[in-house]
């Protein structure tokens, strides 16, 4: 389980992944006929969770010697190792089968992941420049929704309020904080290019 370099140091010393590592190594020992796992790679970092995924994957299905039981909340885990898959809701087994007849029976669609662009330094400092000739600064709640209307982000302004995604713009004002400029211009950027990409793709 690479862990010869801690050899000579207390499990109770180990980093949280080299603990589960060292779990599962304990798990295996003689070879036993059934290894229940529960999340083994839970806090695994992701070369040393391929690194265990092969390892289990040779006990199970090349070497044959264990069956392996595992419990975890990862799909990518499930399909890395498990010939069968059951999922359980509240207890209760809801299917069981292989990943591609879950998929087909239970799948609804597909999973997108879109990276925002973020702001380098000298955009933040032009930005910063456009909003103090425009007297915008020093920001406050009531020129934040100003700027954001200004630039056509009606929506985003009216989330500056207590119960919205910018409510902590108005938290810093309540605490007696400045609103910091630099943190209130990435974040009118980031939720603005995310609501164009949603709306793209509606």
């Amino acid at each position: 389980m690479d862990l010869r370099d801690y050899e000579n140091v207390h499990a109770n010393n180990l980093s949280g992944g080299n603990k589960r590592k060292l779990s599962v190594a304990v798990a295996l020992i003689g070879n036993p006929p059934l290894v229940f796992l529960d999340e083994p790679s839970t806090g695994v970092d992701p070369q040393a969770k391929r690194f265990m995924w092969n390892i289990v994957s040779k006990i199970s299905t090349q070497g044959k010697s264990s069956a392996v039981i595992i419990t975890t909340h990862s799909m990518e885990e499930a399909e890395a190792l498990c010939t069968k898959m059951g999922i359980m809701c509240a207890g209760e087994f809801k299917c069981f089968g292989s990943s591609t007849h879950i998929k087909d029976k239970y799948g609804t669609g597909y999973e997108l992941e879109i990276k925002i662009k973020t702001l380098g330094e000298d955009e933040v400092n032009t930005m910063l420049n456009f909003a103090q000739t425009q007297g915008y600064l020093p920001f406050t709640p009531e020129s934040c929704k100003r700027y954001l209307r200004d630039n056509g982000l009606d929506a985003l302004a009216e989330e500056i309020n207590p119960d919205g995604f910018g409510h902590e713009f108005c938290e810093e004002e309540l605490d007696g904080r400045r609103i910091d400029a630099a943190e209130f211009i990435r974040w009118q950027f980031t939720e603005s290019q995310g609501d164009r990409a949603i709306n793209f793709l509606m």
